[in-house]
């Protein structure tokens, strides 16, 4: 079988979307270790940004804007890279381009619920995702659901739509909790940790209330806080943070990034991941919880069910008592975190970047053969 030689596209290694850097990457050094069985070429972005033993080809053109590096910039290089295939590993793909194209589309929530994205120039970016979709001899999704929601905008055959779901990053791993000292300075346990950005669809304002009701229920004998990791997508002055019970931990915590040791402690010495989000293509943060031994409780919206499985805690979104009660019970009970968290390392091992890298090698290889 001959060696495929597949570009892609490099900018979305450095993508302001932590959950695309890390998709690109390990996507990138999983088919590297398949030796031998495809060659690849990252085209553009920054060389800093590219794992090593891989290529990168520099673009001569390089237009700041998305749609105008998708545009020209990225058809250029890849005119001049000599690839069989192109894998565009974000949403937008070239609408000419001299090779086949491999587009993952993660989810389509701003196709399917505009109201969530009410920026100057959505319409624009909705109708390039939609035409990026159209010119794409395959696509990749990372669950049924959002291969589901793909069909519903797009109207795609379902030939043209695979279903890959994403693989864990090997640094949220299980082990010693005795991390706090790299925890950011201004967070103590116990907490509830929620990791992504502050979006609408993230459902926040219901989980704020159900965890500032459980402050209310230990009194000051849990200083019960919730800790946000991401950035402000404009809803932080929706979320209700008064807190009447006491200063000396505030009720809800928020940064905009944190490094990756930090991210790992947060996870590891949570009370649980708390993810009542009601749209979502994977769920990654639900999948990096549980790798790491975090008892996890999440929306049943989307695709979550089929991230988490049996693993953990499934709620309605809009349940705030459900939510409360769960986040009361779990606190004290350290037997079911320790239950709920052994559940979850054991199906976080179904998720490997080996199993994602092969499934879309075949991939390449049906669109290479067509």
């Amino acid at each position: 079988m001959r060696t495929l030689r597949v570009g892609f596209d490099g900018r979305a290694l450095t993508s302001p979307a932590p959950g695309i850097r890390r998709y690109t990457r390990n996507l990138l050094v999983a088919l590297a270790a398949l030796s031998g069985e495809v060659e690849l070429v990252v085209l553009g972005g920054s060389s800093v940004a590219v794992p090593d033993g891989i290529s990168h080809l520099r673009a001569l053109w390089n237009p700041k804007s998305n749609i105008g590096w998708v545009s020209f910039g990225l058809p250029h290089v890849v005119w001049r890279s000599g690839i069989d295939i192109l894998h565009s590993p974000a949403y937008t793909a070239p609408l000419w381009s001299t090779k086949p194209i491999v587009l993952t589309i993660h989810d389509v929530s701003y196709a399917r619920y505009p109201e969530w994205y009410p920026y100057r120039r959505d319409v624009f970016r909705r109708a390039f995702y939609h035409l990026s979709a159209r010119k794409a001899s395959a696509v990749i999704t990372d669950s049924e659901f959002s291969a589901s929601e793909i069909h519903a905008a797009y109207s795609l055959p379902d030939s043209l739509v695979n279903v890959i779901p994403l693989g864990v990053d090997p640094v949220f791993t299980y082990g010693d909790k005795s991390e706090s000292a790299v925890l950011p300075r201004s967070v103590m346990p116990p907490y509830i940790l929620h990791v992504g950005d502050l979006h609408e669809r993230r459902n926040l304002p219901m989980l704020v209330d159900a965890v500032l009701a459980a402050r209310k229920h230990f009194h000051n004998s849990h200083l019960l806080s919730l800790v946000l990791v991401g950035s402000d997508h404009g809803i932080t002055k929706q979320l209700n943070v008064t807190d009447q019970w006491s200063n000396a931990s505030p009720p809800v915590i928020h940064f905009d990034t944190v490094n990756e040791r930090q991210l790992l402690a947060l996870y590891k010495q949570a009370v649980m991941l708390a993810y009542p989000s009601f749209y979502e293509g994977f769920g990654l943060p639900v999948l990096e919880a549980m790798s790491c031994g975090t008892p996890v409780v999440a929306s049943h919206a989307a695709s979550i069910p089929e991230v988490l499985g049996d693993a953990g805690i499934l709620l309605d979104p809009n349940d705030l008592q459900g939510w409360t009660n769960t986040i009361i019970d779990l606190v004290d009970n350290k037997f079911e975190q320790e239950r709920l968290g052994a559940l979850g390392r054991s199906r976080s091992k179904e998720f490997t970047w080996e199993r994602v890298a092969r499934a879309t090698l075949d991939v390449y290889q049906r669109v290479y053969d067509t």
